[in-house]
């Protein structure tokens, strides 16, 4: 009864913090984008001589699709969304959808400082048979809170596929406030956070103030997060190894604690000794050149790690196993 009673004012909590016990179905599936739980993996966008090489892109939809993934979210960060054109971004949008065939769900980034920008990439996705939308806030621009309430609620209304806010402050140079997402939480089609602030405190007060599912934004926080009613994840470490990062979400869903913190100890040395070498996806780019699954090739302003960076990256995939 007291994780019931509990569970209706802070779902996801108690009875996950010591003992990770699953939720109730009717607690778990009342927030409004439990659909998208899981692992969702943000893809890299591979490069060929400067051009965006849409046959590995398909193997990679496919390596994804092999491993278990529940969905995939490509031209976000880590697609290196803000090096293409226009033109390139709704390409990698439709070559994404049309390779996984409604075999996983796809989720592709339409954000934009820009909010005509981003409808029209939003707009773009969902007629191209999108399930839903991940808009990062307006970056340069730093909105008010009312602008970035504004902004979600012009993309939200002008299409019906759920959208899921992206908060990653460290990018975008401003946070959006609790209080503005528990705002746009009442907009039906706003049904996700990509939760990237790294604080667990914000993302307790998203979790107990609105329905909203929350997915973690940062690989080594997968774990925490979910302990406090989180989802799952949209991964980058999931790129070279989707199997461990699903492990670790299915462990926990399953309530074995024991299995989900081993997932946790056995990843967060390559989260933080591949992923913190330099800015995402550089790293994670140039470790999937040396499994074979990527180019490595990148695009300015972005460029490839320095020779000590790639022996530390070597030395951290050969310690996981890779290698």
């Amino acid at each position: 009864m007291d994780r019931i009673m509990w569970g209706v004012a802070w779902p996801g909590v108690v009875g996950r913090l010591n003992s990770f016990h699953p939720l109730d179905d009717a607690i778990a599936m009342s927030r409004k984008g439990s659909d998208f739980a899981g692992l969702a993996v943000a893809m890299t966008t591979p490069f060929e001589a400067g051009q965006v090489d849409e046959a590995l892109l398909r193997a990679q939809v496919e390596f994804q699709i092999a491993a278990g993934t529940n969905c995939l979210v490509p031209v976000g960060t880590t697609g290196e969304s803000p090096t293409l054109t226009h033109e390139e971004h709704e390409r990698v949008i439709s070559a994404v959808v049309q390779a996984t065939a409604g075999r996983v769900k796809v989720m592709p980034g339409t954000g934009s400082n820009s909010t005509a920008e981003a409808l029209r990439l939003t707009k773009w996705a969902a007629r191209e048979g999108a399930d839903a939308a991940l808009l990062v806030a307006p970056y340069y621009n730093k909105p008010t809170q009312e602008g970035f309430y504004r902004h979600y609620k012009a993309v939200a209304e002008a299409v019906d596929i759920p959208i899921c806010v992206y908060n990653i402050p460290g990018r975008t140079g401003k946070n959006i406030e609790p209080e503005t997402i528990a705002r746009l939480a009442e907009i039906p089609n706003i049904t996700m956070v990509k939760e990237a602030t790294g604080s667990l405190d914000q993302a307790s007060q998203i979790l107990v103030g609105t329905d909203l599912t929350v997915l973690s934004g940062d690989d080594s926080l997968t774990l925490p997060l979910l302990s406090v009613g989180g989802e799952g994840i949209i991964s980058v470490v999931a790129n070279i190894v989707p199997g461990d990062m699903l492990e670790l979400v299915k462990a926990f869903q399953r309530g074995d604690a024991a299995a989900a913190r081993a997932m946790h100890c056995k990843l967060f040395p390559l989260c933080r000794d591949m992923l913190g070498l330099s800015t995402n996806p550089i790293p994670v780019k140039a470790a999937m050149a040396l499994l074979g699954r990527d180019t490595g090739e990148l695009r300015l302003p972005m460029t490839v790690l320095n020779v000590d960076e790639m022996s530390s990256l070597k030395r951290t995939l050969t310690n996981y196993g890779l290698l």
